[in-house]
């Protein structure tokens, strides 16, 4: 039995239209009209149909994007609106307000049909 090859529809990009659209995914959703550094499947698809003319369902766009070796669930970098400083000083401040105090011991009961007495 020989492998007819892989499964599935073809990419309706070439090989040239791919290198672009990483070209473009690597500048930022900023450089292609967004506001933030956060890219997503519909925003990409959308990148794809303007720039190329092509058309993907979201399942498709993520099956492409493994393709060429992108991942939407760990970004490669750091937002260029990261600021450590502003980080550190909001866990200092608000964090311990917003977590407040620990519990001490009190009675309780993850049942909903036996409560805890007290």
């Amino acid at each position: 039995m020989v492998s007819k090859g892989p499964g599935g529809a073809r990419c309706k990009l070439d090989a040239s239209q791919l290198r672009v659209l990483e070209l473009v995914l690597d500048a930022g959703p900023a450089v292609a009209g967004w506001s933030d550094q956060c890219w997503t499947l519909a925003r990409i698809a959308e990148v794809v149909r303007r720039g190329f003319g092509g058309e993907y369902t979201l399942a498709g766009m993520d099956l492409l994007l493994h393709r060429i070796g992108w991942s939407l669930q760990v970004p490669s970098r750091k937002a260029t609106e990261c600021d450590e400083e502003k980080i550190a000083a909001w866990k200092d401040e608000q964090w311990p307000v917003i977590k407040g105090r620990r519990r001490t011991w009190a009675p309780g009961s993850a049942s909903k049909t036996k409560p805890a007495r007290g």
